[in-house]
């Protein structure tokens, strides 16, 4: 069985707000930033409503894609609280899946933009939440999509007086490192990153010493944007 854990990224030049009660928080403090594991405590279940939406359109996760869908819906609960969304907050999702995330972010009041790649759940979330207008879905390869453009044009239609995004996903595992490259950068973006990551990859993310063999140039770069 895979481990999950949430990977916290808090942009230095912004307050930090205070993270739910009912998380385990452990991580490394880097200059005036932040790289915290936050520990997510499975408790009730959304297993039914996640197959019966995959089942309704004969859909499956693929492994080529790194598709994983959350059948935990405290799991979802504490990602939306880790990154403290609320009412107004522009939250970019990665990978929706079948929209069990994006339900809480919305119920949180959120405007969401959500890039997922597979067509067939873009159809699925599309159709699912077809009545709500704060919700965009793009189909695109998140890697490879231009999302600081993305953003801002986000930022002009709502008329965000904040000026800062959240991130706030359960990513595929494949593209972590990708998706981590492409997000921290934008700290003139994103307020908060919130990823639910596999337990071992978030770990050595924020693994601050050199002397290991599992260092990586990814830690090389995470420490250069958390200074």
């Amino acid at each position: 069985m895979t481990t999950s854990t949430l990977l916290v990224f808090q942009n230095p030049l912004l307050p930090k707000p205070t993270r739910p009660a009912h998380s385990s928080i452990a991580g490394v403090q880097k200059g005036a930033a932040s790289a915290c594991i936050v520990c997510a405590r499975s408790q009730d279940d959304d297993y039914h409503a996640t197959i019966k939406a995959l089942n309704s359109k004969g859909r499956f996760p693929r492994k080529s894609l790194g598709q994983h869908y959350m059948l935990n819906s405290e799991i979802n609960d504490q990602l939306a609280a880790a990154a403290a969304v609320q009412e107004g907050d522009i939250v970019l999702e990665i990978g929706p899946g079948t929209g069990s995330l994006t339900n809480v972010l919305l119920n949180a009041g959120a405007t969401v933009l959500a890039i997922e790649k597979d067509q067939h759940m873009v159809g699925l979330v599309r159709e699912r939440f077809a009545s709500i207008d704060q919700l965009k879905v793009l189909q695109e390869d998140f890697v490879k999509c231009h999302i600081r453009s993305h953003m801002l044009s986000l930022f002009e239609r709502r008329k965000s007086s904040s000026g800062f995004a959240k991130v706030v996903a359960n990513i595929p595992f494949n593209i972590s490192t990708d998706v981590i490259k492409q997000l921290l950068p934008m700290g003139d973006i994103f307020s908060e990153v919130v990823l639910l990551l596999q337990e071992e990859t978030a770990l050595r993310l924020v693994e601050p010493s050199l002397r290991t063999s599992e260092y990586r140039p990814i830690n090389i770069f995470v420490n250069f944007y958390s200074v």
